[in-house]
């Protein structure tokens, strides 16, 4: 499953790096990694009673890892069609749901969606026969026979359920790049391919519903909970691509303020604090001679000792100028949000040629959006 980050699962343990490509175990990883291993065990005791207990888990474990190495593949052929059309991929994680690639950027176009989208299926597909004739080439051996048995199958099972045309899974950005291809309208096809999504999740929560009024809580719970998490997944995946394409073309220059709250540099961090309390501005330009030195925010007067504030500058306390982070007046909005989102700061100071010329404030930026999502819908009403 192909997801522009930050939409996956954070990043875990790094185990190994693949084409340059950083794989992560996140910590969810574990828990169905010993559930599959302990299933496997049980699956191959019923089968072949005959063989030692220590057969049974020891095929459960490498039949296992096997799989997630399936799932890894699944992931880099998403990831190697990605860096082939020019689109960084920042890193695989495997969780409890599978594997995610998080790449830095949606697809240019249709053509490209679509391909990167369709080379996961077809990556699961060509294991499975790789699985299906390695069961053939070692069919003397019992537990060859039946590892390669159930990963061919279940690569096979893996292709078949990416391909449900429900987003974010693969089939949903198949068919979003055929929606796209027909209706030349990106946000829309999210759309649509959003909708297919939520669909296939709620029929997969009720259905886990069902199984579970049925007496079979295991697999329903299971399946619901797959269904939660792509209902999540899809939901999430839209609003990202709704606020990407509502804020496209807004600049930091459009939502920036002109009142740049400044303090001097000699002022203590205890009257800072008092200045906070008193304006609500969480950072403050801080000036010396009447030009720009620094940056003072509350948490960096947070960092010094209670007691040391009426004895501490907020020059002491403060991010030198050629330390902070700056937007130009062109610079898109989304740009700026995303550095504000890395950085986790609120407020951002616009400078140009030399000059501060105001601040942007994510707060500032939530509402510009939420305007333009308003005015938006009352114009397609």
């Amino acid at each position: 499953m192909a997801q522009p980050s930050p939409a996956g699962p954070s990043p875990g343990i790094k185990i190994l790096r693949i084409w340059g490509i950083p794989v992560y175990l996140h910590l969810s990883w574990f828990i169905i990694f010993a559930l599959i291993t302990l299933s496997l065990a049980k699956l191959f005791t019923s089968m072949h009673p005959a063989w030692t207990n220590a057969q049974h888990y020891a095929l459960g474990v490498i039949t296992s890892a096997l799989f997630f190495g399936s799932v890894v593949f699944h992931e880099l052929s998403h990831s190697f069609v990605a860096r082939h059309y020019g689109i960084p991929v920042q890193s695989i994680t495997l969780f409890i749901f599978g594997g995610i690639s998080g790449i830095s950027r949606e697809p240019d176009n249709a053509k490209q969606e679509f391909n990167i989208a369709i080379a996961g299926p077809l990556a699961s597909l060509f294991l499975a026969g790789c699985f299906f004739l390695a069961g053939l080439f070692f069919k003397e051996s019992e537990m060859v026979g039946a590892a390669t048995k159930w990963l061919w199958e279940i690569n096979v099972s893996l292709a078949i359920f990416n391909l449900v045309p429900g987003f974010p899974l693969d089939g949903g950005r198949v068919l979003r790049a055929i929606a796209w291809a027909r209706t030349k309208n990106f946000a829309r096809a999210t759309m649509i391919a959003s909708k297919a999504g939520k669909a296939f999740a709620y029929l997969m929560i009720l259905g886990g519903v069902f199984l579970g009024f049925n007496g079979n809580w295991g697999s329903g719970l299971w399946i619901a909970f797959i269904g939660w998490f792509l209902l999540s997944a899809a939901q999430e995946s839209f609003t990202q691509v709704a606020v990407k394409s509502t804020l496209t073309g807004v600049r930091a220059s459009d939502v920036m303020t002109h009142d740049i709250p400044t303090v001097p540099r000699d002022m203590s961090l205890e009257e800072y604090v008092h200045e906070v309390l008193r304006t609500g501005a969480m950072s403050h330009i801080v000036t010396g001679a009447g030009t720009p030195v620094g940056l003072i925010r509350l948490h960096d007067a947070r960092k010094v000792p209670r007691d040391e504030w009426s004895n501490t500058s907020v020059q002491a306390a403060m991010l030198p100028v050629d330390k902070i982070e700056w937007a130009s007046p062109e610079e898109p909005v989304l740009g700026v949000l995303e550095r504000m989102q890395k950085d986790d700061i609120t407020e951002m100071p616009v400078m140009s040629e030399g000059h501060i010329i105001g601040v942007v404030a994510r707060d500032s930026i939530l509402r510009v959006l939420q305007t333009r999502l308003h005015v938006g819908h009352l114009v397609h009403q």
